[in-house]
C-alpha cells in the first residue's frame, strides 16, 4: 500500500521557501563566477597591453620575424578569450535573471494570487531566448565585435 502525502499550506510554504533558498544560492554562485570572469578579463587586458607594448618595441627589421608573428598570434588568442568572456558574462547575467524570476514567482505563489497580506503580485517579464549560442572557445567560430 502506498502512502498518500497530503500537502498543507504550511508544507507548500516551506517547500517554496526551500526552493527560493536554492535559487538564491545559485544566483550567488553565478555572481561569484561573474566576478571571477571579470578578474580573468582584467588579467587578459593587462597581458594584451603588455604584449602590444612589447611588439611596438620590436625594431622594424625584425617586425616580420617568427617572434613578432608568435606575439601577434598570442594577441589574437587574447582577443578570442576576451570575446568568450563577454559571451560568458551575458550568459551568467541571463541565467541569474531567470533564477530571480523563478524565486519571485515562488514567492508570489506562496502568498497566493490575491493581495490580502499586502504582498503585491510579482510580475515576471517575458522570458527571452538565451542571448548566447556559442558553446566553445574556437577562434574560427567567434564573430568580432
Amino acid at each position: 500500500m502506498s502512502e498518500l502525502t497530503v500537502s498543507t499550506p504550511s508544507s507548500m510554504l516551506l517547500a517554496n521557501a526551500d526552493m527560493q533558498d536554492h535559487l538564491m544560492v545559485a544566483c550567488n554562485d553565478l555572481e561569484r563566477l561573474q566576478r571571477l570572469l571579470t578578474g580573468a578579463c582584467d588579467t587578459l587586458l593587462t597581458c594584451f597591453d603588455n604584449a602590444n607594448a612589447a611588439l611596438a618595441r620590436v625594431p622594424a627589421q625584425q617586425a616580420h620575424s617568427e617572434l613578432a608573428e608568435a606575439i601577434a598570434q598570442h594577441l589574437q588568442q587574447a582577443v578570442t578569450a576576451l570575446q568568450f568572456q563577454d559571451m560568458s558574462s551575458q550568459l551568467v547575467a541571463h541565467t541569474m535573471q531567470r533564477l530571480r524570476n523563478c524565486a519571485d514567482r515562488l514567492a508570489a505563489d506562496a502568498w497566493g494570487n490575491d493581495d490580502e497580506d499586502g504582498m503585491a503580485i510579482v510580475e515576471t517579464p517575458p522570458l527571452r531566448p538565451n542571448p548566447v549560442t556559442q558553446d566553445e572557445m574556437d577562434a574560427g567560430s567567434i564573430e568580432l565585435f
